[in-house]
């Protein structure tokens, strides 16, 4: 669980000069549905999470799914 802390923002960093502040947003954002939707991937790795929140785009929160379409995702 403590992975997932770190996990999100990792993913979600656009530059290290916003990463502190991105990295309280992305886990803000997204850990509810990282542990609801990818809890069986939690530990396996950053890109296989983003893949599982992409492929249950459609279950995830609003804020979350902004967050990652504000990253490219």
């Amino acid at each position: 669980m403590t992975k997932i802390l770190f996990v999100i923002p990792l993913i979600l960093m656009a530059s290290s000069a916003s990463a502190q502040t991105q990295k309280r947003e992305g886990h803000d954002e997204c850990a509810r549905d990282v542990s609801r939707y990818c809890r069986a991937q939690m530990q396996d790795g950053d890109q296989i999470i983003l893949a599982c929140l992409k492929q249950n785009r459609a279950k995830i929160s609003k804020a979350c799914q902004r967050k990652l379409a504000s990253h490219g995702q």
